[in-house]
């Protein structure tokens, strides 16, 4: 399949000039870099925009009914990939975590991941007038940039080390797997002209570009990575650690405690040349895919066994253990390209795919053979676009979110699949285990992340390009406990609130 069909179709924009070429005069790994961005610049010149679908509207109006916390941010550059870094400051009514984003631009200013301190308003502290109270085109001021990155090329997607609050990985178009010290990392400014950012380690391995698919091991600190070669590629931090992470360091504030990778020896000069940062190989490329590795996982319990999926609509379960081919390979997991997959924290039988087709696949591993046998337990449908990330909730095992191309993050309960609602049949209309659509994007999810710190709370992110000519949204939102909370809880609470209301003295 072409680079540029995968692209589109992942939800990227048109590809800009690589800050590479315009500032150093080369470019890493080929492949990157087609196209000059002018449509984008045209577009947000002349103010073009898409009239606002009147299902955001409507969702619009029920944000304060059904959501206990929502905070809309507005980018100025399109970004691919958010996701949580560890929480740092507790307070009465709001919490403060890091939060990590890319910013892809067009190449008048560097790449750039940014590290930012985002506030978590707590559980039934916002009021519903402000929850409702934002601006599309403002920048929330829940969302504050603590740090800069200046990224050598776009940054596609980015991973947290589980063993380190201070490690994340990042893939962007080229080979290797770049690896970040984010404290000890110097604050940039995003200039024309200026050095890139100098990686702390580089992942070597792959023979063609690596874009999206990368994942970090809760067991061990293991990266797995795949790409364009059709190949996974498994590596070890632990080949270049020089002082090994503590149990304690976790609970550190971010900037305390050791790295667990050696640091640059002068890594605030910048450097225009990422290679001259410490490298190391792979500890296993496994080969068994037919096209293009879109997305990897590793067993929540072991750093041994993983699984991948692929453009050969193939979902395989490895086992580093038993060699560097297929354990499982169901060849046809889904009807078209497979961009995503992940594996439940809680029951380590159930694996996610999303695919091209618009669809979520629940597996259970126990059906599945060696000979590529397997059918779903489950097939969710309810998307009219292209599904581009799937994810676990941490706060309930039968909980899961998927995000696609058309705009929606939508929420399934896998236990609600074929049960009727009380009072009468399930709606035509509804899907089968689906019980929250998040309607707030008004373009492609290209990427979302549940909160492991902050129950029930996501933050998502849109590329925006196709609406506005340029930027994206970012948003972080927690829906109303009454929605996920026991039927019969939340009846009792809302009888005590009725209760409590005859009782109160007429202001009358």
């Amino acid at each position: 399949m072409e680079s540029q069909t995968v692209k589109k179709k992942r939800g990227r924009k048109p590809k800009v000039r690589d800050y590479y070429e315009g500032a150093a005069g080369g470019k890493r790994g080929g492949g990157a870099g087609e196209g000059d961005g002018g449509g984008m610049r045209e577009r947000a010149k002349s103010g073009q925009q898409q009239p606002v679908d009147d299902s955001y509207s409507r969702w619009k109006n029920v944000v304060p009914v059904i959501y206990d916390w929502l905070a809309n941010h507005n980018l100025v550059w399109p970004s691919l990939s958010c996701r949580w870094g560890p929480q740092f400051e507790h307070g009465n009514h709001k919490n403060r975590q890091r939060l990590y984003l890319s910013e892809q631009t067009d190449g008048t200013v560097p790449n750039t991941l940014v590290i930012a301190n985002c506030e978590i308003v707590k559980p039934r502290v916002a009021a519903a007038e402000y929850i409702s109270a934002f601006n599309e085109e403002a920048r929330s001021p829940f969302v504050k940039k603590h740090k800069t990155i200046l990224h050598p090329g776009e940054v596609n997607r980015i991973r947290e080390l589980p063993q380190s609050n201070r490690i994340v990985a990042t893939h962007t178009d080229c080979p290797e797997v770049f690896i970040w010290d984010i404290e000890a990392q110097p604050n940039r400014h995003a200039v024309l002209g200026a050095a890139v950012s100098r990686p702390d380690l580089i992942l070597t391995g792959h023979q063609d570009n690596a874009e999206f698919a990368l994942a970090m091991c809760p067991a061990e600190p293991f990266v797995l990575s795949g790409g364009k070669d059709k190949s996974v590629v498994l590596w070890s931090i632990q080949d270049h650690i020089s002082t090994l992470a503590t149990d304690s360091e976790t609970t550190k504030p971010p900037g305390s405690g050791g790295s667990i990778i050696k640091s640059n020896s002068n890594p605030s000069e910048g450097n225009d040349k990422p290679a001259d940062s410490p490298s190391i190989g792979p500890r296993g490329i496994f080969h068994g895919h037919e096209d293009t590795v879109e997305d990897v996982q590793f067993c929540p319990s072991s750093a041994q066994e993983f699984c991948s999926v692929g453009d050969d609509s193939c979902l395989i379960l490895w086992d580093a253990r038993v060699g560097f081919s297929p354990v499982v390979k169901v060849e046809k997991a889904h009807n078209a390209d497979l961009h995503c997959v992940d594996w439940n924290p809680h029951d380590q039988n159930l694996i996610l795919t999303g695919s091209a087709d618009n669809s979520v696949c629940m597996f259970d591993r126990r059906n599945l053979t060696s000979g590529g046998v397997g059918s779903p337990i489950h097939k969710f449908e309810d998307h009219k676009a292209a599904v581009l990330c799937v994810q676990w909730c941490p706060d309930k095992s039968s909980v899961f979110g998927s995000s696609a191309e058309d705009g929606l993050l939508n929420i399934w309960d896998h236990q609600l699949v074929g049960k009727k609602k009380e009072g009468g049949p399930r709606t035509p209309t509804s899907a089968s285990g689906l019980f929250f659509k998040h309607a707030g994007h008004r373009d492609k999810v290209v990427d979302f992340h549940w909160n492991a710190s902050d129950p029930w709370t996501v933050v998502s992110v849109s590329d925006d390009c196709d609406v506005s000519g340029g930027g994206g949204t970012l948003q972080i939102w927690r829906m109303s406990d009454m929605i996920y909370r026991d039927e019969d809880a939340v009846l009792a609470e809302l009888r005590n609130f009725k209760s409590h209301v005859a009782e109160c003295p007429s202001w009358q």
